[in-house]
C-alpha cells in the first residue's frame, strides 16, 4: 500500500488531523502511522483489510443519516 494511498483514506475517514485518530481505530501508535506515511515501514497486509472496514462503516454510517433526512434546516 502506498503512503499517498494510506494518506488519502486517513484523511478521508477523519480529516486534516487524522493520523492520530487512525492510529486509534488500527490500535496501533501514532508513530507507526508516521512511520507508514514517511515510507520507512512497510504497511502490513492486514492493514488494507482494516481499512477497507473503516471506510465501508463510515459509509453507512453516512449512508443512513441521508436517508433519514431531516435535511430541511439546510434550505
Amino acid at each position: 500500500m502506498s503512503s499517498k494511498l494510506l494518506s488519502e483514506v486517513g484523511e478521508t475517514l477523519y480529516g486534516s488531523r487524522w493520523q492520530t485518530d487512525l492510529s486509534r481505530a488500527l490500535d496501533v501508535s501514532d508513530r507507526t502511522v508516521r512511520r507508514w506515511v514517511a515510507g520507512t515501514d512497510d504497511v502490513p497486509p492486514g492493514v488494507y483489510d482494516d481499512l477497507q472496514r473503516l471506510l465501508t462503516e463510515k459509509a453507512a454510517k453516512i449512508n443512513t443519516m441521508l436517508k433519514q433526512g431531516g435535511w430541511d434546516w439546510l434550505d
